[in-house]
């Protein structure tokens, strides 16, 4: 099925030196630009990490030092990719969780405050998962009727873009309305929009990318949901770890000034330090 966009579509996936978000950097990143008049780019690049690759990711992917010694490190290339992506959405397998947070810190790594607020997310493992529950091989198994193995080579960000991307597709046409598994069931259909699936790929309240902070509905006194002038929950940010789990960051804020800078100068990635200053200037700013 040919994708209903508004506006481009970066269909992508990373490989990495492994998958912690504040230690781990891109080895390679590949992705598809789907615009909406159909026409497609296709941008396969290695990125130089700046530390060496372990053993068991080379294995993994076929990735060597050599292979990106020469290559651009990702501070090179990110204001060319951020300019690529401004005004685009994202698409990925497994992306919500894993790629885009790890893209966001390098980005931030690189100086460039890329502001994946503003982009619709779509994740199609978390699609699968809540339709099918396998993972990508299965899913182009299920979806593309052929084997993942005797179509690409595993692990290699450029085959499994191409694999995520005709996932996508194949998922929009197995549960668009009228087709037989829309009719076995009525919540398994899917519109061909950007705005729904990026809402159907949601699987947690996450204010930043790690999780440390989330949004959580407002309540009164006596426990009723506070709503918005159309009638919606009012939302507030809270942590989700440590000593203040539970508590509103704005509280926290006030009550212990000294957290603030404790988290910024501690093991937190760059994202959930940049969206505690936002809420700390917007807090403070409302004053």
């Amino acid at each position: 099925m040919k994708l209903n966009l508004t506006k481009p579509l970066v269909v992508f996936d990373l490989e990495t030196t492994g998958l912690d978000l504040v230690k781990d950097r891109i080895i390679q990143i590949s992705y598809i630009k789907v615009n909406p008049d159909g026409s497609e780019e296709r941008v396969n690049k290695f990125i130089n990490p700046e530390k060496p690759i372990p053993a068991e990711v080379e294995q993994l992917t076929g990735i060597s030092n050599d292979d990106v010694k020469d290559a651009p490190t990702f501070k090179q290339i990110a204001a060319e990719l951020s300019a690529k992506f401004t005004g685009c959405d994202f698409a990925g397998f497994n992306s919500n969780h894993f790629d885009v947070p790890l893209l966001a810190e390098e980005f931030l790594r690189a100086g460039v405050d890329f502001d994946f607020s503003k982009c619709r997310l779509i994740d199609a493992q978390t699609i699968f998962h809540k339709m099918e529950r396998r993972n990508l091989a299965a899913a182009y198994k299920f979806y593309c009727g052929r084997k993942m193995e005797d179509d690409f080579e595993a692990h290699r960000a450029d085959q499994d873009t191409e694999a995520t991307y005709r996932v996508l597709q194949a998922e929009l046409d197995h549960y668009a309305p009228g087709s037989p598994a829309a009719l076995d069931d009525d919540t398994h259909v899917l519109h061909n929009d950007m705005e729904e699936l990026a809402e159907f790929s949601k699987v947690n309240q996450n204010v930043d990318f790690a999780g440390r902070i989330v949004w959580k509905d407002m309540v009164d006194a006596k426990g009723n949901a506070i709503l918005d002038q159309n009638g919606n929950p009012t939302r507030q940010e809270y942590f989700n770890f440590g000593k203040y789990k539970g508590w509103a960051v704005v509280d926290v804020l006030q009550r212990d000034p000294g957290y603030y800078s404790w988290m910024l100068t501690s093991d937190f990635t760059y994202n959930t330090k940049q969206v505690l200053t936002r809420i700390r200037l917007r807090h403070f700013n409302n004053k």
